[in-house]
């Protein structure tokens, strides 16, 4: 094993489907963490358990729902008797300038990387405590310190959660640490969305890599490896933190 007391676990992770959520599953399946799979797509969570259905169980539904949240919780007490961990990589774009952006837009935008957060920690953190304890790991955005064109909604809630998990780290250490990731462009089909946003998104695409100091756009197992090592006991002495694994985007 690559990261110390993570085996025999048992995580949550939102965002299973797809990107850099599905890079960190496969990354804990490989740690033979238990898990508890979320994504909106039923067929594309099913294709995560790897012949694994003993340790890895899927629940596909919305995360904008309160009782969708409860209910992964309650998958994860009820199959593996405790919850230690929790990942929420969950992401919704809401593209559009601010003056343009639907109020639909908005709330579904704020509702997946906001709302949903909260609805999770709710009713995980009794369930982590009782448990005796454990680690939480959201994946944020260099967008909660850089405006991104025509993102106002997702720049917002990124924002929005590096209060939070400060807020979360002082009200529940030493019981249970929770650290924020933010990536910056990363390899997913969250990217492909978000160039859309500009006029010309093959050529951002193109550009972005040469302009960040790693030359390089980042992959999910960047990601991964980051959020493993917080979910971890070597990060025992780290909560209430943001870390920047960006490719030195945010030093540009």
């Amino acid at each position: 094993m690559k990261y110390s007391g993570l085996a025999g676990k048992t995580a949550i992770v939102t965002g299973a489907t797809s990107g850099i959520g599905k890079g960190i599953s496969l990354a804990l399946q490989s740690e033979k963490v238990n898990l508890i799979l979320s994504g909106r797509d039923a067929n594309k969570v099913k294709d995560l358990t790897g012949g694994n259905e003993a340790s890895t169980k899927i629940l596909a539904g919305d995360i904008k729902e309160a009782d969708y949240n409860k209910a992964l919780v309650d998958l994860a007490i009820n199959e593996f008797g405790q919850l230690n961990y929790l990942v929420l990589s969950a992401g919704q774009l809401g593209i559009e300038a601010l003056d343009k952006l639907s109020i639909e837009d908005w709330n579904n935008t704020i509702a997946t990387n906001l709302n949903a957060v909260f609805y999770l920690l709710k009713y995980a953190i009794p369930a982590i405590k009782n448990s005796g304890g454990g680690s939480i790991v959201i994946i944020g955005s260099v967008a909660a310190h850089h405006a991104f064109p025509n993102h106002p909604a997702y720049c917002a809630s990124k924002g929005a959660l590096e209060a939070l998990v400060r807020q979360v780290a002082a009200d529940y250490g030493p019981e249970i640490r929770i650290n924020l990731v933010n990536p910056a462009q990363v390899q997913t089909p969250l990217l492909d969305a978000s160039v859309e946003a500009f006029p010309n998104p093959d050529e951002i695409l193109a550009e972005t890599a040469n302009k960040l100091p790693m030359k390089r756009i980042g992959t999910p197992s960047d990601i991964a490896n980051t959020a493993l090592f917080l979910l971890s006991d070597d990060a025992s002495w780290t909560t209430g933190s943001s870390f920047n694994v960006d490719g030195g985007f945010l030093a540009t």
